[in-house]
């Protein structure tokens, strides 16, 4: 394990002691009354769960979520009842198994009368976020070794390889939330613009090929949540073109993903408030979209 991320978890680990002190998904409009707000389910992984972004959920703090993700900000402007079972370092296996002790499977959130589902998931199965860590080099070529290189160095792209491997269980992930919701919109939301073309060395330590890299593997990732979704008929939710000019190369006070070292209130490489609430502003649009059809 590198310093890097050795000091990542340590410091999310400090974080956490303080807070504890097989069918399509269906699209059918659900039926609601005009006194009856949408129920909402959001599930995931730490894209939507934001971690360290003010105010935490008290409801489940080794989640490390916060009551200003994006389900928090889509619901608000849906007017929905939002049940948010998100939760930091979630894999797949996590939506039908505890990730915490106390901590329910995220699926068991979801019912018959489930009308609204979000969900943001695959980072942590195809290890992505750790090989993000991987590419950081605090020195310039060629005090270190690109990342890039090593992971296509016999012609094949390890970590898309991996991508493309897990793509069946998030098919898998779609058949178990239309089963048990049957009646619900569901929306994949897909993961952001991190690096711009060539990144920004050394402002966010990731050399120019390396940065190219890390975002055509967050791309594709995100292709994949697409192809999946709209095979099963349910909504992808694009959050790079609105990340676009907000990635962890901006102004700080611009970015809405923040970088190696966090200059607002988020985890490195998460969503900061600002990205929280554009990516909310479009899963809300998204809703109100498809229910308009």
């Amino acid at each position: 394990m590198s310093l890097l991320e050795a000091s990542l978890k340590t410091a999310l680990g400090t974080a956490l002691a303080t807070l504890l002190s097989a069918g399509a998904v269906s699209v059918t409009a659900p039926v609601v009354s005009a006194d009856e707000p949408l129920r909402y389910v959001a599930l995931g992984d730490s894209f939507a769960a934001a971690p360290l972004v003010p105010p935490v959920d008290p409801a489940d703090p080794m989640c490390l979520r916060s009551l200003s993700g994006y389900p928090h900000m889509a619901a608000k402007t849906l007017g929905a009842s939002l049940t948010d079972v998100s939760c930091s370092a979630a894999t797949v296996d996590h939506l039908s198994t505890p990730q915490h002790p106390g901590t329910a499977p995220q699926y068991d959130a979801l019912t018959p009368d489930t009308d609204i589902v979000s969900i943001t998931i695959g980072g942590n199965d195809t290890s992505l976020f750790s090989e993000a860590l991987r590419c950081v080099n605090l020195l310039p070529q060629p005090h270190g070794t690109s990342c890039a290189e090593e992971n296509t160095a016999d012609g094949t792209d390890k970590v898309k390889a991996r991508i493309d491997a897990w793509a069946p269980a998030f098919t898998s992930v779609l058949h178990e939330i239309a089963r048990r919701a049957p009646h619900a919109e569901v929306f994949a939301v897909g993961y952001g613009n991190y690096l711009r073309d060539d990144g920004c060395y050394p402002d966010q330590p990731f050399w120019k090929q390396d940065a190219n890299y890390v975002q055509s593997a967050v791309n594709h990732l995100s292709a994949v949540l697409k192809q999946a979704a709209e095979e099963r008929g349910a909504a992808f939710v694009d959050t790079y073109t609105l990340s676009t000019g907000h990635d962890i190369c901006a102004a700080p006070a611009d970015r809405y993903i923040e970088g190696i070292v966090p200059t607002r209130a988020a985890a490195p490489l998460h969503p900061n408030a600002a990205g929280a609430r554009a990516i909310g502003d479009a899963l809300a649009a998204a809703v109100r979209a498809t229910s308009a059809e």
